[in-house]
């Protein structure tokens, strides 16, 4: 098994030029960044891969139209920059989606039009298409279920669209397929430092055992998102907090609601926020919110009033209203901002740029960003590291590095099309044991070799690790996803030797947790 070579790897070799805390999109980032420069690297992650906000984004792939608004183009350029990158790197994950603006102002038909031509020219040379106005008529049609009444044409743009955890495992996978070490469920512990008071390491507990092993270091890199502060804290205790968490929802809906392959987009909503209606997985997602919670948790619960929130604005602009009761799934993330310097600063004032900090101790963390920048976050990082004179100087190889499951010829019309060249091996299996191409529920493309690959080949240790993110099911039918809970789980049993209270015990767990994404 994968994982069981990953783990020789850290017993054999105590020393390493880079370790990296976190296993999200930055964390990750970092890893496959500073392997493929040829930098001897371990990544831990505490959960699994993408267990937190890197599973829960909104699924796009864009430069901010919402943070041009606030005059933050360097960002915009450098995401519609980074975008691009990844819709060539990751074909099989990312696709080029049109985004609909319904207005019902002339002015506004004015504001977007212009707004969104600036927008394309801030992408450049890799903008996914130009922006462009369409009447009314052309907007029902490219958005068949939205209001009518009033309607004074629309504004139609490019933007990009992704599968964000199956992103994260893939990047993984790339970091592992050039010299890397990433083990899920691996705890840091402690920090090692010298008689210096500098970082030299860290003291990690994995899943397995309780004992605590020593890693030597050149340099460690905390990329732990919301929980960076609890990293600094190990470092120093009683250290400011340099991250300020805010919530994001969204909700799953069936794709009728919003019917096509297009995307609607409310630029202004009630109190200011940008609502977003993406096709996703043949589902509909609704979001998000922007709501400051003063703490981080692993599996933060959505608020009543952002359910309240979503809703009523979709209802607001769809004739198809969504209620409570056609809710599949909901699912929050905590973005990792960088804290305000002064007070009474709005979370959606703040903004989304990354900042590097350098300890004292000479612990390196990065903060802020968010998925569509996370190559380029990685390669700032690394970079600063380089500066430090941590590790001897190598240029940056991934603007043009293909994702592990690279395949320039996917059809996304096919079923686990998202597999990319791993496909093949689905396939395989499925042939091998017919048993296998059974799906786990009828009406989604899942099949019971997508467990079996997912504990192979994928890192897949627990029942979650399968249904949230490996497959995308408790995001897209929370009760769907429960409903084969145990059957999934014996059949991970079996590939990973464990017994029948294994199973309860997960399925146990499972149930638990799929209440967080369900009414």
């Amino acid at each position: 098994m994968v994982r069981s070579f990953l783990l020789n790897q850290v017993k054999l070799s105590e020393d390493w030029d880079v370790v990296v805390i976190g296993g999200g999109a930055t964390g990750l980032g970092c890893v496959m960044d500073a392997a493929t420069r040829g930098y001897k690297t371990l990544l831990v992650e505490q959960a699994d891969f993408a267990k937190g906000t890197s599973s829960k984004a909104t699924k796009l792939l864009h430069g901010g139209v919402r943070y041009m608004a606030q005059g933050d183009l360097s960002l915009v350029k450098e995401a519609c920059h980074e975008r691009g990158l990844l819709l060539k790197n990751a074909p099989h994950l990312t696709r080029n989606t049109s985004f609909v603006i319904p207005n019902y102002t002339y002015f506004d038909n004015i504001l977007y039009t212009v707004g969104l031509k600036f927008y394309d020219f801030l992408a450049g040379k890799l903008s996914l298409g130009k922006s462009r106005y369409v009447n009314s008529k052309n907007t029902l049609e490219m958005l068949p279920t939205v209001k009518p009444n009033g309607l004074k044409g629309g504004v139609v743009y490019q933007d990009g669209q992704f599968d964000d955890a199956r992103l994260a495992l893939n990047v993984a996978q790339t970091a592992v397929e050039n010299g890397a070490c990433v083990l899920n469920y691996t705890k840091v512990v402690g920090l090692l430092k010298d008689e210096k008071g500098k970082v030299s390491g860290v003291k990690i507990k994995t899943m397995e055992s309780d004992d605590v092993i020593e890693i030597r270091a050149k340099v460690v890199i905390n990329a732990t998102g919301v929980y960076a502060d609890n990293v600094l804290q190990l470092d120093k205790p009683g250290a400011p907090h340099m991250v300020k968490p805010s919530q994001g929802v969204h909700i799953t809906i069936d794709r009728s609601f919003l019917p096509g392959e297009n995307a609607l987009m409310i630029p202004k909503t009630s109190d200011g926020r940008v609502l977003f209606a993406v096709p996703w997985h043949d589902k509909l997602i609704l979001g998000t919110t922007d709501t400051l919670r003063d703490h981080a948790e692993l599996e933060p619960r959505a608020l009543d009033e952002e359910i309240d929130f979503i809703l009523t604005t979709a209802q607001q602009y769809l004739t198809k209203k969504p209620t409570k009761d056609d809710v599949l799934a909901i699912f929050a993330g905590l973005r990792p901002l960088a804290a305000p310097q002064g007070e009474g600063k709005n979370t959606k004032e703040i903004s989304r740029s990354h900042k590097i900090i350098v300890s004292d101790s000479d612990l390196i963390t990065i903060i802020g960003g968010k998925w569509t920048t996370f190559r380029r976050m990685a390669q700032d990082t690394i970079d600063k590291v380089i500066e430090l004179n941590k590790l001897p100087n190598k240029p940056c190889k991934t603007e043009e590095l293909h994702i592990h499951g690279y395949d320039a010829t996917v059809n996304h019309n096919e079923d686990l099309y998202f597999y990319g060249s791993d496909r093949a091996e689905i396939l395989k299996l499925e042939n091998e044991k017919p048993e296998l191409a059974e799906k786990l529920l009828p009406q989604y493309e899942y099949t019971y070799a997508c467990v079996v690959f997912a504990v192979r080949k994928e890192m897949a240790l627990k029942l979650e690790d399968v249904l949230a993110r490996r497959i995308r099911l408790l995001l897209l039918d929370a009760h769907g996803a429960v409903a084969v809970a145990e059957k999934v789980a014996t059949v991970m049993a079996k590939e990973l030797g464990k017994d029948e209270s294994w199973v309860n015990q997960e399925v146990a767990d499972f149930k638990e947790l799929a209440k967080i994404y369900q009414f």
